[in-house]
């Protein structure tokens, strides 16, 4: 087999090994975005390693459309809309997200994620710094740490 060839067969081969990889990566997004398709309610909050009450948390509610929008609600009113993109193939998982409050200004926040059954955490960073690489919320890291719980439907 000449050289030309040997090169040719070596193209295809990454060819069709990157085609495998976004074929995964694909439906492990689309599995995930099935997972965090609904309703949550916050049931706990840190901002800069500050805790928010429970009952100040749980006025907030977050519907997350499987398409990557998300709403965010506050005693059932709307306060921040936005969409958000995530790779479940990197770990920690990563999510960035993209938010446009009421005034229309638009921020985007870098940030991790993890699933549960029925539950979920993520943190993330204020805008210009970088992806958080832990789910904590200390002082001074500004970091913004995020559990969530499903709500059921009847």
């Amino acid at each position: 087999m000449g050289r030309k060839m040997c090169i040719m067969l070596m193209l295809c081969c990454c060819v069709v090994m990157t085609s495998r990889a976004d074929d995964a990566r694909k439906e492990a997004i689309q599995k995930d975005r099935k997972r965090i398709e609904g309703t949550w309610k916050i049931v706990a909050l840190e901002i800069n390693g500050n805790r928010a009450t429970d009952e100040d948390a749980r006025k907030l509610t977050v519907i997350n459309g499987s398409d990557g929008t998300w709403t965010l609600y506050s005693e059932g009113s709307e306060i921040s809309t936005g969409t958000s993109t995530i790779d479940p193939t990197r770990k920690p998982c990563t999510i960035n997200l993209v938010e446009t409050n009421n005034e229309g200004k638009v921020n985007q926040y870098l940030g991790i994620y993890e699933l549960g059954d029925q539950t979920r955490k993520l943190c993330f960073a204020p805008q210009g710094k970088e992806r958080p690489v832990d789910f904590s919320s200390q002082p001074g890291s500004e970091m913004i740490l995020v559990t969530f719980e499903r709500v059921k439907t009847r």
